[in-house]
């Protein structure tokens, strides 16, 4: 796997709509948790597939949140970490609707 970029880059969710600013490391939206499937390594943006990334669960290891995207169109899957900044009510009503894991 190739080394990480970083990219400050701000966006409108492709999802809810909201504004989003980037720090170099946001990778999902805060509102409502979408992804855009842009990436074949973190921050490279050579993803031909531009589909949506559903968050589809979520998993609680060593104390943070991990979200479980899935790909809408290639159905690739991949783990992001949460965010200080991802609404919690979000993150509960995901947990809510998925089989919520608690690591170690």
């Amino acid at each position: 796997m190739k080394q990480f970029v970083k990219r400050i880059e701000d966006f409108n969710c492709a999802h809810c709509g909201a504004v989003v600013r980037g720090n170099g490391y946001t990778n999902h939206c805060p509102k409502c948790l979408w992804s855009k499937h842009v990436d074949n390594n973190p921050g490279d943006r050579a993803s031909q597939c531009g589909g949506m990334m559903e968050p589809v669960s979520i998993e609680q290891l060593g104390g943070k949140w991990i979200i479980i995207h899935k790909c809408v169109v290639c159905g690739k899957t991949i783990r992001q970490k949460a965010s200080d900044d991802d609404d919690i009510n979000a993150i509960i009503a995901l947990s809510s609707d998925s089989d919520f894991i608690f690591g170690k």
